[in-house]
């Protein structure tokens, strides 16, 4: 029934608005375009054919709304085709650069874990918005996680360092993310700096106590110092998992961050959790 509902207002819509196509370049005309076709949308998942099914008929009509292109590459993260989600992504880059091009750098660090590509958008992005942010964080942020996962680990404290300065402009009186700390200390466990590690962790540790991933990489570098403790820290982790505390970040469900714990890190099966 919903499909129905949704081809009878496609075909509506599809006949009110191609009358005003010309109208395409009025960003007021995009935005309720958007909003309509969006409301739809929202009605089904990111992976159903319907919701690609409206965004389709959306950039038949107007091909030149780069929301959409966004909007229709959801699908793409959902359904684990990167291809296609790039190409979306790239278009609607190239129609509003400055909004979507450091989106676009999250996707390459975070869900391809093309860090090159990462790096590249990034930097670019910063040249155009000095000290900005997207999806919760600095551009340098993204940018040291890339370098972590090159293995270049030098750039990588460079970048996290810069990413704790941009937090600290202003008043400066915020507390650091506390996800920074946390990559920052896998970064120094990474590169076998222990102690460094483990003060970035326990630093972490005082933002977001329950935090999963935290208390399982304190584990880890409890075990390879020889610390008891080390058993401590991973039964928090598990408990903390099973309580459901998160990463607590944008689209986590959706685009997992490197090295995030899993269940399997934690020997719970799905039927215990």
């Amino acid at each position: 029934m919903k499909t129905l509902l949704i081809l009878i207002f496609l075909a509506t819509t599809h006949s009110a608005f191609s009358q005003n196509n010309s109208s395409c370049i009025s960003k007021t005309y995009q935005d309720s375009l958007f909003k309509a076709y969006s409301k739809r949308a929202h009605q089904f998942a990111f992976n159903d054919k319907e919701w690609l099914q409206t965004y389709d008929s959306l950039i038949a009509i107007c091909p030149n709304i780069a929301e959409a292109y966004q909007a229709r590459a959801l699908a793409y993260i959902a359904l684990r085709a990167p291809e296609k989600l790039f190409q979306n992504i790239d278009k609607a880059v190239e129609l509003d650069q400055q909004r979507w091009l450091p989106y676009r750098g999250y996707l390459h660090c975070i869900f391809a874990q093309n860090y090159e590509k990462a790096i590249a958008d990034f930097e670019e992005a910063e040249k155009l918005m000095p000290n900005a942010f997207t999806m919760d964080h600095s551009f340098s942020f993204f940018i040291a996680m890339a370098y972590t996962g090159l293995g270049n680990y030098e750039k990588a404290e460079t970048y996290f360092l810069k990413d704790i300065a941009t937090q600290k402009r202003g008043e400066g009186r915020n507390d650091i993310h506390y996800n920074t700390l946390l990559y920052f200390g896998i970064m120094h466990y990474l590169n076998n700096e222990l102690d460094r590690a483990e003060g970035r962790l326990i630093e972490c540790l005082q933002l977001y106590e329950q935090h999963p991933t935290a208390n399982y990489y304190m584990s880890l570098i409890k075990k390879a110092t020889g610390d008891k403790q080390q058993i401590q820290y991973f039964e928090k982790a598990r408990q903390y998992v099973q309580e459901g505390y998160k990463i607590n970040e944008p689209n986590a469900w959706l685009v997992p961050y490197p090295r995030q714990v899993t269940l399997a890190d934690l020997g719970i099966t799905a039927e215990q959790n």
